[in-house]
């Protein structure tokens, strides 16, 4: 028995409809990877995102000192209280303590000092101020060469935070490929990146559609071929449109500017954490029933 919970959640990774979802979970037997992939070779839906809907409230952040630099997630239970001063502040506390550490993960910060005790006790005291739970979701800390160049973007004050580093060029280029980050989403730098195994699960992916589609054996593989490379261009950054001149890649834009893109990374505030919504678990079920 194909649950309402599974279905709600394949339909919020894949927008499909509420029917395709639970035939497509019926079919595999209600493995949710393998529903994906059913989806998708039927043309019902595309490639479902890391995270599709977000539930955690908060604020991330850049802090950069020389060739060292902290990116961080703090996360509050409602956007108001993320946009308090007391929240804010605690934000910068933690991240210059980070800074000035030799800390590499949220244990790590956690034990800390501030002038309020140790980060932890920081943490607590403002939850027990602002009357909301906080959190220190993730760091990381990032070190870079003399020759290397730092680049950060913060998207809509902070829901989105972007760290990148260059070989070469110049700060305002690192920043452009930063903000390229910010708005396009990519998951990996380049496609030497990418697990092995998902590039061949999308390949038998784009091979059955290419089949469905009723292309000969000899034509479906150059097709595949063909939608692998627009795979990379989507997900690898260096492979996608620059968004200040569509006729380059980033990686043209970089190189032309005397640099190559060595590190992106990306914190989207509350990606991953998905919201539980009941009533939209109970329409599902009454339409599926």
């Amino acid at each position: 028995m194909i649950d309402a919970k599974s279905v709600a959640e394949l339909r919020a990774k894949t927008g499909a409809g509420m029917m395709d979802c639970k035939k497509a979970l019926t079919e595999t037997n209600g493995n949710m990877e393998a529903a994906i992939d059913y989806l998708r070779e039927k043309g019902i839906a595309k490639a479902a995102k890391k995270e599709s809907r977000i539930a955690a409230e908060g604020l991330a952040n850049v802090y950069i000192d020389g060739n060292k630099a902290v990116i961080l997630e703090v996360n509050s239970e409602t956007d108001f209280v993320s946009k308090n001063e007391e929240f804010t502040s605690m934000l910068d506390t933690i991240g210059e303590a980070i800074l000035k550490s030799d800390a590499t993960t949220v244990e790590e910060a956690l034990t800390l000092p501030t002038d309020e005790g140790t980060v932890n006790d920081l943490i607590v005291a403002k939850t027990a101020k602002i009357g909301e739970k906080l959190s220190l979701r993730r760091i990381e800390v990032v070190t870079k060469t003399d020759s290397e160049t730092f680049g950060s973007y913060l998207h809509m004050g902070g829901k989105i935070a972007v760290l990148t580093v260059l070989e070469g060029a110049n700060v305002e280029v690192a920043k452009d490929v930063a903000m390229q980050a910010a708005a396009m989403k990519p998951e990996y730098v380049t496609e030497d990146e990418i697990p092995e195994d998902r590039i061949e699960r999308e390949r038998n992916i784009f091979k059955e559609q290419a089949i469905n589609e009723g292309k000969p054996a000899e034509i479906a593989e150059k097709m595949v071929e063909g939608r692998i490379k627009k795979f990379f261009k989507e997900i690898c950054l260096v492979h996608q449109a620059f968004i200040k001149d569509g006729d380059i890649d980033v990686a043209t834009y970089v190189k032309n500017n005397g640099g190559k893109v060595e590190k992106m990374i990306r914190f989207e505030v509350g990606e991953g954490m998905e919201k539980r919504n009941d009533n939209f678990a109970e329409e599902v079920m009454n339409q599926i029933k």
